[in-house]
């Protein structure tokens, strides 16, 4: 007896084909490489199931484009998961700032029905339905974070840090060399195997209210955390970052932890640490010159910190192989 097989077409979203065509080039597979003329790079996208569509983006464009979503009827009944600074450094084409994390965005509602085509652009992309994933969880009594997140009814926004074990599902997903018969049976496990994971991680969340978010609001956390990011040895002060974001600063330190699943001063402390460690092991400056260049006056109160996030004293850790 013949295996059904899934006709290519159906596997391959919409606006993939849509992108295609805008270019004025052909597909291969479920793969669009950018043509020369338009910059470098490729986009492939698939259908995993009527739940799930995964788009993996790594392109350079000369210029920015704008594309028409035809799905966007269904963009409500959607979540977004996009991860970031995650594609292999010696693979990658798009240009980064250094200051790009490795992150997840969590999203409710897409806003528009318009996709802005970047010029620089390198995320995995998962759509997956809330109420799918709602009938796949028990949530009652428990999580906040995530009761709202599948109810999908306001506009929520979370960010998360990818550790090593997501790192490692994502490079699975860029590296695989399954084709074929279980192409599509080894993405949908690895794509639902990382959607797994971070709802995992958000449930350790402790939020008991959650705020709808605007756009205003999501430019202003990013430009807030964007500051914070670029000045790590100056300790930020909350009502001059208040002041600069025209938010109380009970509403901006509210609405940052909510985002980002730490308050501000914590989120500081931890990148001012995890820059620590890059020095000591990438620059291989020394413990007084990575201390004095992150702003520690005091060299013992920079050791005590940097081992309590990191696990080792600033010595060892540089010495550490």
């Amino acid at each position: 007896m013949e295996l059904n097989k899934t006709p290519l077409s159906v596997t391959v979203p919409h606006v993939l084909k849509k992108f295609a065509d805008l270019l004025n080039t052909e597909m291969i597979g479920n793969k669009v490489i950018i043509p020369e003329k338009f910059g470098k790079g490729y986009c492939a996208g698939y259908i995993l199931n009527e739940n799930i569509r995964l788009l993996l983006l790594d392109y350079e464009l000369k210029e920015e484009l704008i594309l028409e979503d035809p799905d966007s009827d269904s963009v409500g009944k959607m979540l977004l998961f996009k991860f970031q600074g995650i594609f292999p450094k010696t693979e990658k084409i798009s240009a980064e700032k250094p200051s790009v994390l490795p992150t997840a965005l969590i999203a409710t509602r897409r806003a528009g029905s318009h996709i802005p085509v970047h010029t620089n652009t390198a995320t995995i992309n998962i759509e997956v339905s809330a109420g799918y994933l709602d009938g796949l969880l028990n949530l009652s009594g428990k999580s906040t974070v995530l009761q709202q997140l599948l109810q999908n009814t306001q506009p929520l926004l979370f960010e998360q840090l990818i550790q090593p074990a997501l790192q490692k599902i994502v490079d699975e997903i860029l590296m695989s060399t399954t084709f074929g018969t279980f192409e599509l049976y080894f993405l949908r496990i690895k794509t639902e195997e990382l959607i797994c994971r971070l709802l995992m991680e958000l449930e350790k969340r402790e939020e008991n209210q959650l705020y709808a978010l605007n756009g205003n609001d999501i430019r202003i956390l990013y430009t807030i955390r964007e500051q914070i990011l670029e000045h790590l040895d100056i300790p930020p002060v909350i009502n001059e970052l208040s002041a600069e974001a025209n938010m109380s600063p009970t509403k901006l330190k509210r609405l940052f932890k909510q985002v980002f699943g730490n308050s501000i001063f914590n989120y500081y402390q931890e990148f001012r640490m995890k820059e620590a460690a890059r020095l000591l092991k990438d620059e291989k400056l020394s413990v007084s010159e990575v201390g004095y260049q992150l702003g520690f006056t005091n060299l013992s109160h920079f050791t005590r910190l940097f081992e309590k996030h990191i696990g080792l004293k600033p010595k060892k850790y540089s010495m550490f192989e």
